[in-house]
């Protein structure tokens, strides 16, 4: 059974006939073309590389049906950027060597924004509890958290200023 639905994703509006059970995760990536997004735990939502925005919340798009997002706007990792300036997250991750195979970054990368966006007094225990629904199996987490660290101290400076 199919049914329409109409999802703004990184600002651009996809409206397709799609089966009913379809995951947001096989519409970003299938339906937008949109490839960051990444399924790593077959569709379980334990490792966090499928990490999007909705409606500003980071959510596990492998748990999340399609349907249940008509009308609604998503941010994939490829909306972080604006035109071709990195988000400083984006830029932060390179400096602090915070990636390795980069299969986890996109979904590191859209709950890192998350946490920086929501929380102005970000500290180490907070990221780390933070960033937990996402697994890394290649970098540790230090240089992830020292990232996502550096950014949420330098908008608190910006913010004070």
């Amino acid at each position: 059974m199919n049914t329409s639905v109409s999802i703004t994703i990184n600002g651009v509006a996809y409206e397709r006939s799609i089966p009913i059970r379809m995951l947001l995760v096989d519409f970003i990536r299938y339906e937008a073309g949109l490839t960051g997004t990444h399924v790593g735990c077959t569709f379980e939502g334990a490792c966090g590389a499928c990490t999007v925005h909705l409606d500003g919340d980071a959510i596990k798009s492998c748990l999340v049906l399609a349907v249940q997002c008509d009308g609604r706007w998503i941010t994939t990792v490829e909306g972080l950027a604006e035109g071709s300036e990195l988000h400083p997250l984006q830029i932060a991750f390179n400096e602090y060597h915070a990636l390795q195979c980069g299969y986890c970054t996109s979904g590191l990368l859209m709950t890192g924004v998350d946490l920086i966006e929501k929380d102005s007094e970000l500290n180490e225990e907070k990221v780390r509890h933070g960033i937990t629904g996402n697994l890394c199996r290649c970098a540790g987490y230090s240089n992830i958290v020292d990232a996502i660290l550096s950014v949420a101290r330098a908008r608190t400076r910006e913010e004070e200023e």
